[in-house]
């Protein structure tokens, strides 16, 4: 078959088509958008699989291509109707950002320069934000940014890198730490005596992967914690006496800043001195709460996080980033290099050139410009502004609590310490889930819920600036009534 002819005017007849398209998804992005933001549409595009097959007709437009500038403004608008609402005000659901636009424009020129900067001589802009924006993270954590060229002898500093999202950054994380307590696993394979304590609290995916990392599932050891789910510290001595008493080695601990679940801290400087003491790798799980280094009113939550090993740091929830963008930060450097020990003949070209490769440091090889969307919000807003964003957000949510907790037949669990807010209409644990399940089929709301000391909560996570006390009156209004009309159908 012969080749189909492609030239230099097709090559700027795509662009221009490009440029078209652009102008059309900002047409249709400003109507969406304002409708949401005016809160004049539902607050979240939930729908059946079948039915956004048949309207979006996705699978015709996979078998038949053809879609131009026209077609796909079209198609967009549709899309946009069936996507979550996040500049809704009734959005509060996930721990995923209203995206600031600094980083979307980001995002956008991540798309079309396509620079997979793991490889510095592939992405030198990227590579060189992504080395500006760790250290700047370094710093707010209080470690010693990393250099380019370390005199010999010098003492080592902090690194980091970008992974895309928490999930993959604490893998990468315990692998450090497992490399730390055994060395050999990497060559030799994974010893059996190994162990790691994780509050039940614990995102899913630490767990997940100690199993990964060939240590298996019964390598986990639960931490014992209150009945809002926080560690305690007064246990954790029998914790690491009960590992030793298993004939097991304790590869690492692993603490919340903050649960995903209640947005609450485990105690990080009497946890992080214990690890001292004791010579385990300290992990803090920092995804959704490392932001507020940025702000001097709210980070004394983080107190003691500068003891852990390894912190990982989501920018994709409270720094506004579009998804994915997350960071592995290791107190020693040299950590990374005892974590990968991987060689590739066609990727690495010795030091003969001043580059910064960061492909030794995670499991990834092509990786996005991850850095240039923080670093455009950086630029763009400026870190007080973003540390703003977090305490007003963490203000917010003591004053929904308090509104809620007025509220006749709503309770709430505790105080809120971040932007997580859990809480409850009346003692019925099924009628909290099927609240939930009304308030996002019919659009109104969109909430979360979760398990707390064995009951069923409703969970808040305002991230919306434009969500506000009336929201919170409006979303109440609606629980009620779903709720009686449920109880008297």
């Amino acid at each position: 078959m012969k080749e189909a002819h492609y030239s230099r005017d097709t090559a700027l007849a795509q662009l221009a088509e490009f440029e078209e398209a652009v102008v059309a998804t900002l047409a249709t992005h400003r109507a969406h958008a304002r409708a949401n933001i005016d809160g004049l549409d539902a607050a979240t595009g939930w729908a059946p699989i079948g039915d956004i097959l048949r309207n979006l007709d996705i699978e015709r437009w996979i078998d038949e291509g053809g879609m131009d500038a026209t077609a796909f403004q079209a198609f967009l608008a549709k899309y946009l109707n069936y996507s979550v609402k996040f500049r809704h005000p009734g959005y509060i659901a996930h721990q995923v950002s209203v995206p600031d636009y600094p980083a979307a424009l980001a995002s956008l020129i991540n798309g079309v320069t396509n620079n997979p900067m793991g490889i510095f001589e592939m992405g030198s802009a990227a590579a060189t934000l992504e080395f500006s924006v760790i250290n700047w993270m370094l710093r707010k954590v209080g470690w010693p940014p990393q250099v380019l060229d370390a005199a010999p002898g010098a003492p080592p500093t902090a690194g980091g890198v970008m992974t895309h999202g928490g999930s993959l950054a604490n893998l990468t994380a315990l692998l450090a730490a497992r490399a730390r307590v055994a060395p050999d696993a990497w060559e030799q394979g994974v010893p059996h005596d190994l162990a790691v304590l994780v509050p039940a609290s614990s995102h899913y995916s630490n767990a997940r992967a100690v199993s990964i990392l060939g240590l298996g599932r019964q390598a986990v050891y639960e931490l014992e914690v209150d009945a809002f789910g926080v560690v305690r510290v007064d246990r954790l001595e029998q914790a690491l006496a009960t590992i030793k008493s298993d004939n097991r080695r304790c590869m690492a601990l692993i603490a919340n800043a903050c649960s995903t679940a209640t947005g609450l801290h485990d105690p990080l400087r009497p946890i992080g001195e214990f690890c001292r003491t004791h010579n385990i790798w300290f992990h803090a799980d920092a995804c959704h709460g490392a932001s507020a280094l940025m702000s001097p009113a709210v980070r004394h939550h983080l107190d003691g996080i500068e003891l852990a090993d390894s912190i990982v740091w989501d920018t994709h929830k409270m720094m506004q980033v579009p998804v994915l963008s997350a960071a592995v930060l290791l107190r020693d450097v040299s950590d990374f290099d005892r974590a990968f020990h991987q060689e590739a003949s066609y990727l690495a070209y010795g030091q003969s050139l001043d580059n910064y490769d960061t492909i030794t440091r995670t499991v990834e090889c092509t990786r996005s410009a991850m850095g240039f969307k923080v670093f455009l919000n950086l630029a763009w807003r400026g870190e007080a502004a973003l540390g703003d964003y977090v305490r007003e957000r963490y203000e917010a949510a003591q004053r929904f609590y308090a509104l809620i907790s007025a509220r006749p037949g709503f309770s709430c669990p505790y105080r809120p310490e971040t932007n997580i807010l859990c809480f409850r209409y009346g003692e019925d644990d099924a009628e909290q889930e099927a609240v939930r399940e009304h308030l996002m089929r019919t659009g109104q709301f969109h909430i979360t819920s979760t398990l707390l000391n064995g009951r069923r909560y409703l969970r808040l996570t305002v991230m919306n600036r434009l969500t506000n006390e009336a929201t919170i009156e409006r979303l109440l209004d609606a629980i009620e009534q779903t709720a009686q009309e449920r109880r008297n159908p």
